[in-house]
């Protein structure tokens, strides 16, 4: 299995700098805004963001939530393997809010739209955008492009964009693995 670096440590904190400022450039001071990270793995960029935007640009008061979609799937019934489920922390309402999702990579699509699903069950948002860290572009299954990217990524299908994250496992570093 060969692993080839895409992104060091870095490069990954420049990114997310300009990421965290083009978020404050559409959103200014995110009083009509709610910040999704989907479960799991974007969870921890967006825990990232909101560090940055509330320490390094003085943002306060962002809202983040986490939204687990494995049950709004549209593989859920079809694995071999049961599904294990994260957990949803949305304990607000969505309502009339400008909701930015936020994942890791972003590549077939179909995650993007079991989350376009599932917000559902929390209100009527105003408008919805996506924010990924990596866009794998000619993998997408359904229209879904991302309003906020990273990096683009153009890998073959015996290749996988892996993201490790320091807070999980003690460095941050995206590869891209061939299978």
């Amino acid at each position: 299995m060969a692993k080839k670096t895409l992104l060091n440590e870095k490069e990954i904190h420049i990114i997310l700098h300009r990421l965290a400022c083009q978020l404050i450039e559409n959103h200014q001071d995110f009083s009509n805004t709610i910040l999704i990270g989907l479960q799991p793995r974007g969870v921890f960029l967006a825990k990232r963001l909101v560090e940055l935007l509330e320490k390094e640009y003085r943002i306060k008061n962002i809202i983040l939530g986490k939204l687990d979609i494995t049950f709004y799937r549209d593989d859920f019934r079809r694995r071999e393997d049961p599904l294990i489920a994260s957990k949803t922390d949305i304990n607000f309402i969505v309502d009339n809010k400008n909701v930015v999702f936020i994942d890791d990579v972003l590549f077939s699509g179909r995650s993007i739209r079991a989350a376009l699903t599932a917000i559902q069950d929390f209100g009527r948002p105003k408008n919805i955008e996506l924010l990924v860290l990596i866009d794998r572009r000619f993998s997408r299954h359904l229209p879904i492009q991302p309003d906020y990217k990273g990096r683009q990524v153009d890998v073959i299908k015996n290749e996988q964009v892996q993201v490790v994250w320091k807070e999980n496992d003690k460095k941050d570093m995206v590869c891209i693995i061939n299978t």
